[in-house]
């Protein structure tokens, strides 16, 4: 199994989501969450002073699947991500060792 963290642009979630139901990914979490990349934030016009904002509202998307569902997972979250500029997001593919579901005590390596 492996986690697949996505960070995204805020606005594209809705679209991300529809996306994953659509291609059968149900189960998810979602957090709001704040951080910079590689362009370090963005300068704003500000009534008439530019301001330097450094960290950007993000949304961040948890999915645990099956090895073989990765790719599709991850494919079909950049296709509905996707803008073409700078803070498009990222995408992390973290190896799980175990699932146990709290309501059942049941397993899953």
């Amino acid at each position: 199994m492996k986690k697949i963290e996505a960070i995204i642009r805020q606005e594209r979630l809705e679209g991300v989501k529809k996306a994953l139901d659509n291609a059968g990914f149900y189960p998810m979490t979602i957090s709001d969450v704040r951080g910079r990349g590689e362009q370090r934030g963005i300068t704003l016009q500000f009534r008439g002073r530019s301001v330097q904002v450094d960290v950007l509202p993000k949304t961040k998307i948890e999915i645990v699947a099956d090895d073989s569902k990765v790719d599709e997972i991850i494919n079909t979250i950049i296709a509905s991500a996707r803008t073409g500029k700078p803070g498009d997001g990222k995408i992390f593919v973290i190896p799980v060792e175990e699932c146990i579901n709290v309501r059942t005590g049941r397993r899953t390596k």
